[in-house]
């Protein structure tokens, strides 16, 4: 089986050798194709595969899967069986403008939510247009994985291009799922084994986990009643056991910008630097170690993996100083996740799926079957009133051979369903924008964003992220 990987050279591109390399059972990936526009750090993040590699034939794995390099997507893509897509337009650097400006402008600058998602967005709906229009050409029949971010709305715009064989993925239900079930007495059982059940609801970034079931007996009753046992984890710590227990729900990380936006305004305007600042210069510093001449100081394994750790401990950094402060577990600090979800839909589809998800984190590898159940981002096909069919949420899913499904699910609760139709409508406008050059309607996407407060902050944004990316010359 042959994997492409769009953003190859990016920093969790070994994530997902990693999951590879440990997935010895019949069907596995033989051949990953790494593409990426920079050569420079295709080269460096090869290297670290190739130290990874040669560990684990040491420690017995009898092959490793063949990698090879490309520039050029029209080189990459024939023959491959499915495509996985972790791409960043404008890089790091963009990143860090996207919340720069938005901080600028007194708002909320997170790369994914509010203003500085919308800005994501529109520059990478047109290179996301021009990939669809690749891959029918050169991979008509491959699956489409995408954990581009914005993941919802990428995947909409990939879903109405590619005819259905897309599939969004992110790892923050399932590390959510996780830490709750281990928090309600389950430590070391996997989320997506047998005989559980995660009933998680929502879009992507925007989500609540309202049930979880262990042998048809649903344990978040029992551990939301518990104000201690709630704050023992991560999001009942970032929220505090009042608020969750109020919902009867745990709400996704990123729900933390909008249920306590004041105090995430203020952390973040308080920080030293932003997340991209910070990211931008520890990967600018990790691509230029790895091509600096001379011997190193340190592999280049070694090297990626100090700073995938210290990127694991200071993720939400600024979310966790506005709820008070306080450390990620060591769990959490393993990182990752999505691989092992791309690797079990994989698996399924291809026929030789697993039950769970062989290599992610929190998992253990589970007997053969048929069929994965999976948290995923999927055109909502009338499972949830009051969107229409092609709106793509993040729900839980069936994947086999016969394609990827929605299973059947409640319809939101009332304090889910205002946000969500207010998020979906702020989505659908950005792909106006995007796909018909509209600056009215990118002007309407940033204006009716919850996280914004005001129609002329709006104007200013818009103005504000045209004047910064060249990418964005097209809206009129």
């Amino acid at each position: 089986m042959i994997l492409t990987l769009l953003g190859g050279g990016g920093f969790r591109v070994p994530l997902v050798h990693s999951a590879l390399l440990r997935d010895q059972r019949p069907g596995r990936v033989t051949e990953l194709r790494l593409f990426d526009h920079d050569a420079g750090r295709l080269a460096v993040v090869a290297k670290v595969l190739e130290e990874q590699a040669a560990q684990a034939v040491e420690a017995g794995v009898p092959d490793a899967p063949r990698v090879r390099l490309f520039t050029d997507l029209a080189e990459a893509l024939p023959g491959t069986d499915f495509i996985f897509s972790a791409i960043r337009v404008g890089g790091m650097v963009g990143r860090a403008a996207d919340e720069r400006i938005a901080l600028e402008h007194g708002v909320i600058g997170q790369e994914t939510v509010g203003a500085g998602g919308i800005s994501y967005a529109l520059r990478t709906i047109p290179v996301v247009v021009d990939i669809a229009r690749a891959v029918r050409k050169y991979a008509p029949e491959a699956w489409f994985i995408n954990f581009t971010n914005p993941a919802g709305v990428i995947t909409e715009v990939l879903n109405s291009l590619l005819g259905g064989r897309v599939v969004g993925i992110c790892d923050s239900p399932a590390g959510l799922a996780r830490r709750a079930l281990w928090a309600a007495g389950f430590p070391g059982l996997d989320v997506y084994g047998a005989g559980v059940g995660i009933d998680y609801i929502g879009l992507n970034h925007l989500g609540w986990l309202r049930g979880l079931t262990v042998d048809g007996a649903d344990v978040l009753p029992e551990l939301l009643a518990d104000a201690d046992a709630v704050e023992s984890f991560e999001e009942g710590r970032l929220f505090g056991a009042p608020w969750i227990q109020a919902l009867g729900a745990v709400p996704n990380e990123y729900l933390h910008y909008y249920y306590f936006r004041r105090e995430n305004l203020l952390a973040e305007q308080e920080a030293a630097a932003s997340r991209g600042s910070y990211l931008a210069r520890q990967q600018a510093a990790f691509y230029a170690a790895g091509t600096a001449e001379g011997e190193p100081a340190e592999s280049a394994l070694q090297l990626w993996e100090r700073c995938r750790m210290d990127r694991e401990q200071t993720y939400m950094a600024e979310n966790r100083e506005a709820a008070g402060t306080f450390e990620r577990d060591a769990a959490d600090l393993q990182g990752g996740g999505y691989e092992g979800v791309a690797l079990a839909i994989m698996r399924a589809l291809g026929g030789s799926g697993s039950g769970g998800t062989a290599g992610a984190v929190g998992t253990e590898d589970t007997a053969d079957a048929e069929e994965a159940r999976l948290i995923l981002n999927m055109p909502n096909a009338g499972t949830l009133p009051g969107l229409d069919a092609d709106a793509v949420i993040e729900a839980p899913s069936l994947v086999g051979p016969d394609g990827v499904r929605l299973l059947p699910a409640d319809p939101l609760p009332g304090y889910a369903a205002g946000l969500v139709t207010t998020v979906k409508a702020v989505e659908r406008a950005t792909i106006e924008a995007a796909l018909g050059g509209s600056r009215n309607a990118a002007y309407r996407a940033l204006a009716m964003h919850p996280l914004v407060d005001s129609v002329r902050v709006a104007h200013a944004l818009l103005d504000g992220y045209m004047e910064n990316f060249k990418e964005l010359a097209y809206l009129r």
